[in-house]
C-alpha cells in the first residue's frame, strides 16, 4: 500500500479553498491536506519577514504530515515567501519535495486574455506592495501595461460574511473605479487574492461588461495537472485515495462553519497550533 502523501494546500485563511475546490474537480482521486493559518490571518498587511516566517512554519508542518508537494494557495505567501523558500530552504529537506505558488501560473498565460495589452491586478496590500504580478507579467510579456490596486477591506468583507451585503458595495465600487480611472484601456483584471471569487457577483455589478475577470482557481488547477505530467518523480509520490483533510490554527468549529462557503461542501477540520 502506498504511503499517505497528500498534496498540501496552504493559505492564511479560507481563500485557498477556492483554489482547492477547482483542483479537486480535475484530480479528485488524489489525497489533499489543507491548512489555514486563521489564527494569524490576514497576512496582507504583515511584513515580508513575518509572512516568510509563518509560511515556512506551515511548509515544514505540511512536509512533516507527509506532503511531497505543497501549493501556496495564498497570493501574499506566494509573493513574499515562495522565492526564498524555494531558493534557501528546500535544499534542507528531502530532494523530492516541492513548493509552488499561485502567481506564476496566471502571469505566464495572461497574454491569452488581454487584447488591449492593458491589465489590472486587484490584491491585498502585501501582494500589491511586493510588485510580484507586475514583475512576473513584465518578465513574460514586457509589452503588457499593468496597473495595480490594493483592496485592504475586501478580505475582511469575505471572512466576516459581509461579501454579499449592501455595505460591501461602497468598498468594491471604490477600488474598481480607482483601477479603471488609472488606466481606462484595461480590458482584463486579475483577481490577485483567493478570497475574491466570493466577490465576483458584486464586482460584476460595478465593472464594465467589456472587462474580463480572471480568477486563479481554474488556471492554477490546470497548471498543477500539467506540472504533475511533466514531473513523474513528484506525481508518483502523491497518494491517491481521494482523502481530503483540513486543519486550522484557529477554532476548528469556526473553520467548519465558514469554510463550506468557500469549498461548496461540508468540512470537518482539526485545530493545529503554530508557535
Amino acid at each position: 500500500m502506498q504511503k499517505y502523501a497528500p498534496i498540501g494546500i496552504f493559505d492564511s485563511g479560507y481563500g485557498g479553498l477556492t483554489v482547492m475546490k477547482e483542483i479537486v474537480k480535475v484530480i479528485p482521486n488524489y489525497d489533499f491536506l489543507y491548512m489555514g493559518d486563521n489564527a494569524r490571518s490576514p497576512y496582507g498587511p504583515r511584513s515580508f519577514e513575518t509572512v516568510y516566517k509563518y509560511t515556512l512554519q506551515a511548509v515544514e508542518w505540511l512536509f512533516d504530515k507527509g506532503c511531497h508537494l505543497i501549493i501556496l494557495a495564498c497570493n501574499t505567501s506566494s509573493a513574499k515567501a515562495l522565492r526564498t523558500i524555494q531558493q534557501k530552504d528546500l535544499s534542507l529537506f528531502e530532494t523530492e519535495k516541492r513548493v509552488l505558488g499561485v502567481i506564476r501560473p496566471v502571469t505566464e498565460c495572461v497574454d491569452k486574455f488581454t487584447r488591449s495589452k492593458h491589465v489590472g491586478v486587484l490584491g491585498t496590500i502585501g501582494t500589491i506592495a511586493s510588485q510580484s504580478y507586475l514583475i512576473e507579467i513584465n518578465k513574460f510579456f514586457p509589452e503588457i501595461s499593468v496597473v495595480q490596486e490594493a483592496c485592504p477591506i475586501w478580505v475582511p468583507l469575505v471572512e466576516t460574511g459581509e461579501y454579499d451585503s449592501p455595505g460591501a458595495d461602497f468598498f468594491i465600487k471604490k477600488h474598481l473605479d480607482n483601477i479603471i480611472n488609472n488606466d481606462p484601456l484595461i480590458d482584463t483584471i486579475i483577481l490577485g487574492c483567493t478570497h475574491y471569487p466570493l466577490l465576483i457577483k458584486k464586482i460584476r455589478k460595478f465593472l464594465p461588461s467589456n472587462i474580463l475577470l480572471i480568477s486563479q482557481g481554474e488556471i492554477v488547477s490546470q497548471s498543477l495537472v500539467n506540472y504533475l505530467e511533466r514531473h513523474p518523480e513528484i506525481e508518483n509520490n502523491c497518494s491517491k485515495t481521494g482523502r481530503y483533510s483540513f486543519y486550522s490554527t484557529d477554532s476548528a468549529e469556526i473553520f467548519n462553519k465558514n469554510a463550506s462557503i468557500f469549498f461548496d461542501r461540508p468540512i470537518t477540520a482539526e485545530q493545529v497550533r503554530m508557535s
